[in-house]
C-alpha cells in the first residue's frame, strides 16, 4: 500500500514559517489540513468497514463531515493562490484494523491527527479561515471525546497532551 508522508500515521511538518501568519504560512498549512482530510476520509472508509452497526452511523456522518471540510479546504486552497494536493490513491495504517475495537481507535485516532493540522492552521490563519480552522478543531476533538470515551485538556497540541 502506497504511503503517504502524512498519512495517517504522522502530523504535518507545515508549521515552519507558519507563526508569522504569513500567507504563504496559511496556504502551507491549508495544504496540510487538506492532506490530513483526505487521509480521514481514506481512513473512515476503514472504520466504516469494521465498526459495529451500533456506531456506524456515527461513522458515516463523520465520513461525511470529513468529505465536506476536504472539499471546502480545497476551494480554500484555490482561494489562497495554490493548487490543492491531491489524495494518495491509499495510506498506511498506524495500526493493524481486523475488528470493531480497533475502527474505533482508528477512528479517535484520525480526529487527532486531524485536530492537530488545524491546530496549525489557526496558528497560520487570520480572520474568517483562522475561525473555520477553529471550528474544524472544535468539532474534530468532539469526534474524538465520542469515540474514544474521554477528552484531552488541549485537542490538537500535541506538546500539551
Amino acid at each position: 500500500m502506497k504511503t503517504a508522508r502524512t498519512a495517517l500515521t504522522a502530523r504535518t511538518a507545515a508549521t515552519a514559517g507558519t507563526a508569522t501568519g504569513t500567507s504563504a504560512g496559511a496556504l502551507d498549512a491549508a495544504q496540510a489540513a487538506l492532506t490530513a482530510e483526505h487521509a480521514a476520509v481514506y481512513g473512515y472508509g476503514v472504520v466504516g468497514g469494521r465498526v459495529g452497526g451500533a456506531r456506524r452511523s456515527e461513522a458515516t456522518s463523520a465520513h461525511a463531515a470529513h468529505r465536506a471540510r476536504r472539499d471546502a479546504l480545497a476551494r480554500t486552497v484555490r482561494d489562497l493562490g495554490g493548487t490543492p494536493v491531491a489524495a494518495e490513491p491509499a495510506y498506511a495504517l498506524p495500526f493493524p484494523v481486523p475488528d470493531s475495537a480497533a475502527a474505533v481507535r482508528l477512528a479517535a485516532h484520525l480526529e487527532d491527527r486531524v485536530a492537530g493540522v488545524y491546530s496549525d492552521l489557526v496558528r497560520a490563519a487570520e480572520g474568517p479561515l483562522r475561525r473555520e480552522a477553529a471550528g474544524a478543531l472544535r468539532e474534530a476533538a468532539v469526534r474524538a471525546v465520542r469515540w474514544r470515551g474521554t477528552g484531552v485538556a488541549f485537542p490538537g497540541l500535541a506538546e500539551r497532551a
